[in-house]
């Protein structure tokens, strides 16, 4: 288990955003109520003021805002969240602008997850069920208001029916909290997809396999979705289109959507408890304490100690995440990031992939840690360290290896892939100078 000092940031959210300038303050605050300590926001050709909105929670240092223009972007935004910020956040939620995270107690998102998924070896994320909120029969924007406070009717708890494109839809759809160290890719925004063994849990423990949890689970936390919002803002949400896929919203949708059935204004209690004993964790105490961590970790495998090869990416990562943060140490941090190359390097030699010699849950795991190091290789072999020829050799010992269980399992695409990229390595290191970079599809 590493552990979650090592992390800067403790659990992020990831969404893509246009035009939420009206709604984006009351979001945000909410969200750091609630225990979230950063946000990687991708803005997606905003006209308003949401820059400006989000300016403070900047320069603060909670907030990540990365331009990304285009039609239908949000799966490429959550793929680049997880590609280049998996080993700074423990956990990654990914979720819209018009949706709240709501613990049914008055406890923080993270102590509900880690709660869950301490259940389950195998559980790398959190699938948490909608409820539906529709307009309070309110026709116009009253933006002098929060988005909680306006709107508090919604479906019932287990609504669902057929949608206008057609398939079953409502309260059954999730969005998830993830372990992003997990995901090999996102091409859903309601389902992450992991590394082989590994799976989404509804809140019971229940195994959460597609874009669905069928019976709705919500007794603990669930994800109050704000979707009609006033008739009038409903028709500017229209226009701007959606985010996922580059079809425009139809009237029936607003029909379909727009349910009243239910009071349910637990989540601005909720907000209010959270607020009573509610302190901002500082964000360089933060750093400090990652800062003190660090050296200690690596101070184990100096003394000897082989720790999981996962916990030296982790330290190889944030040894480059200081250097951004506290370029005055940079020289201290770029030592720390050769020493975790050389961790890396010895947990490697150190995995057993023998399927008949292994027992299952340590062959999972291994094999796992093996593959999120391959995947990384683009990044670990561009860096300027002598010891980077090293690591070629180290892969080039694991990846025979890792190739076998590929074809003892019959995972047949990842089997070539991992050939191709053993082919890659083989080529000697001279192609692998500063400035080169190797593509290994995850």
């Amino acid at each position: 288990m590493v552990g979650k000092d090592l992390f800067p940031h403790d659990l992020s959210i990831v969404a893509i955003l246009k035009n939420e300038g009206h709604y984006l303050k009351e979001w945000l605050d909410y969200h750091l109520l609630a225990g979230v300590d950063h946000f990687y926001l991708y803005d997606n050709e905003s006209s308003d003021d949401q820059a400006e909105v989000v300016k403070p929670y900047i320069e603060a240092g909670l907030v990540d805002y990365i331009p990304f223009p285009g039609k239908a972007m949000q799966y490429a935004a959550y793929n680049d969240a997880v590609k280049n910020f998996k080993f700074q956040s423990r956990y990654m939620a990914f979720i819209d602008g018009d949706e709240f995270i709501f613990p049914k107690t008055n406890r923080s998102v993270v102590e509900v997850v880690d709660e869950i998924l301490s259940a389950n070896f195998n559980a790398a994320g959190l699938a948490i069920n909608w409820q539906l909120f529709g307009s309070n029969g309110q026709e116009t924007a009253d933006y002098s208001r929060g988005v909680l406070e306006r709107f508090t009717r919604r479906a019932k708890t287990d609504w669902s029916d057929q949608c206008p494109q057609g398939h079953l839809a409502g309260n059954i759809h999730v969005k998830i909290i993830a372990n992003p160290r997990m995901i090999t890719f996102i091409n859903n925004p309601h389902f992450v997809n992991y590394y082989e063994g590994f799976f989404s849990v509804n809140e019971n423990g229940g195994i959460v396999q597609t874009h669905d949890n069928i019976p709705v689970t919500a007794s603990k936390i669930v994800l109050n979705h704000y979707y009609t919002k006033s008739l009038e803002e409903w028709l500017i949400k229209q226009n701007r289109g959606r985010s996922d896929i580059n079809v425009t919203y139809t009237n029936d949708w607003y029909d379909f959507y727009n349910r009243n059935e239910e009071l349910d204004d637990g989540i601005l209690k909720y907000r209010a408890a959270r607020a009573e004993n509610f302190s901002l964790e500082d964000n360089e105490q933060r750093l400090k304490q990652v800062i003190n961590v660090l050296p200690k970790t690596l101070s184990a495998y100096a003394s000897g100690e082989i720790f999981s090869l996962r916990t030296a990416m982790i330290c190889r990562a944030l040894s480059n995440y200081l250097q951004e943060k506290c370029p005055n140490d940079s020289s201290l941090w770029k030592i720390y990031e050769e020493t975790s190359l050389a961790a890396i390097i010895k947990s490697s030699y150190a995995i057993n992939l023998n399927a008949s010699l292994v027992s299952n849950q340590l062959l999972i795991q291994n094999v796992t840690n093996v593959r999120l190091l391959i995947n990384e290789l683009p990044t670990l072999l561009s860096l300027p360290y002598p010891i980077v020829k090293e690591l070629r050799t180290a892969c080039l010992n694991i990846l025979p290896q890792l190739i076998e269980i590929m074809r003892q399992f019959c995972m047949m695409d990842h089997y070539v892939r991992y050939n191709h990229v053993y082919e890659i390595l083989k080529l000697g290191a001279d192609n692998f100078v500063e400035g080169k970079r190797l593509t290994v599809d995850s």
